[in-house]
């Protein structure tokens, strides 16, 4: 997050903190370049919440050019003091306003060569008829949408850095875009506000992602499967029972299936998305959430997490999932650790954690596409 300095802490450095946050921690001793070069390691007793008064601490450090990490050491609580503020730019919008754009249109381009294929034409759409994938577009984006925005304003509320939203365009099939993401430019607070940020995303997006698809079910038909070959989306738990829900079936049903409108897709898309988004390892939002609720003991979840998706390659022949595998191999064992490690989840957060995971397993999809040959 930060380079290490290579200038050695000072006794006035560490004498004008303590006389600094005296109202709101006595210090016992101290340690200076602990636990690295720069940094000053306190022990003492905190005179206050952490809850509740973290943000002054933090102000009171940073006159000093310091950032307070609070950290559950073998020997007890410590505060340590980084030689840093975190005071990132502003984000370049621009950047964010051509992705979203090139997003817009590259899902607009593939929901309206699904409307070509679902009339049998057997041409590449042009862009006087980009029109025809608005169902899909304005669907998927108001779902991806509304993830992104969950996060940005989680982040703003609990006073996080956070980018505006990084749109992915992919105008290629079936979906049209690789999702997005926003990113966080400091640590967040404590285990709190990293839930919040984590899980609002995830959430926001489902209070838009069912209905979209309870709608886009109810107006796609049921068919006969196709005598050909043939692409089989994947049943989530949740999609499978919105289906009962909707079709009063389950479906496939061996003969039959729905044959799904742009805006069903759109809902499944979502839900599918939703399910990459939290599994619970590393920078993911299930990363988030697993950290906030379990702290570092949400590092055991890395190996059952890669040997599950190398399983369901085995298994499935899913071929996706190798590619995910070696991705959170590299990148899932990094957390994001908030500054204040140590103060837990209230009731209710632990909650809204457990429901979080939960809908994980509601959401996920083993195996999100099968061919199915003629």
């Amino acid at each position: 997050m930060y380079e290490t300095p290579t200038e050695s802490a000072t006794m006035e450095q560490a004498n004008a903190i303590i006389s600094e946050i005296a109202p709101l921690y006595a210090c016992d001793s101290f340690t200076l370049d602990g636990p690295q070069t720069g940094h000053i390691r306190f022990r003492g007793q905190f005179l206050c919440d952490l809850s509740q008064c973290f943000d002054d601490m933090r102000q009171r450090m940073e006159r000093h050019g310091f950032t307070p990490f609070i950290r559950d050491e073998k020997d007890g609580v410590s505060l340590v003091a980084a030689p840093v503020v975190f005071n990132p730019p502003d984000s370049r919008w621009i950047v964010n306003l051509v992705l979203l754009l090139a997003t817009i249109l590259s899902t607009l381009f593939v929901g309206a060569l699904s409307e070509y294929a679902a009339r049998g034409i057997n041409e590449i759409p042009g862009l006087g008829d980009l029109w025809l994938g608005l169902p899909y577009c304005l669907s998927l984006m108001t779902i991806l949408g509304a993830h992104e925005l969950g996060h940005y304003f989680a982040g703003r509320y609990h006073k996080v850095p956070v980018t505006l939203p990084y749109f992915i365009p992919l105008p290629l099939p079936p979906i049209g875009t690789l999702g997005a993401f926003i990113r966080l430019k400091a640590p967040v607070k404590n285990k709190r506000a990293l839930l919040d940020v984590g899980a609002a995303g995830p959430i926001a997006g489902l209070i838009f992602a069912i209905p979209i698809l309870i709608y886009g079910l109810s107006i796609s038909p049921v068919e006969p499967l196709p005598v050909g070959g043939y692409t089989l989306e994947g049943n989530s738990i949740l999609y499978a029972l919105a289906k009962m829900a909707v079709k009063g079936q389950m479906l496939p049903n061996g003969t039959e299936d729905v044959f799904l409108s742009q805006v069903a897709w759109a809902g499944w898309v979502g839900l599918l998305v939703t399910g990459l988004n939290l599994i619970p390892v590393g920078q993911l939002d299930g990363g988030h959430i697993a950290y906030a609720l379990f702290g570092k003991r949400a590092r055991i979840l890395y190996w059952p997490v890669i040997i599950t998706l190398i399983t369901l390659v085995i298994v499935t022949r899913t071929y996706m999932w190798a590619l995910w595998a070696v991705l959170l191999f590299f990148l899932g064992r990094i957390y994001a650790e908030p500054l204040d490690d140590v103060t837990p989840l209230d009731s209710r957060r632990q909650v809204l954690a457990i429901t979080s995971l939960v809908l994980f397993l509601l959401v996920f999809v083993p195996i999100p596409l099968r061919l199915v040959a003629a």
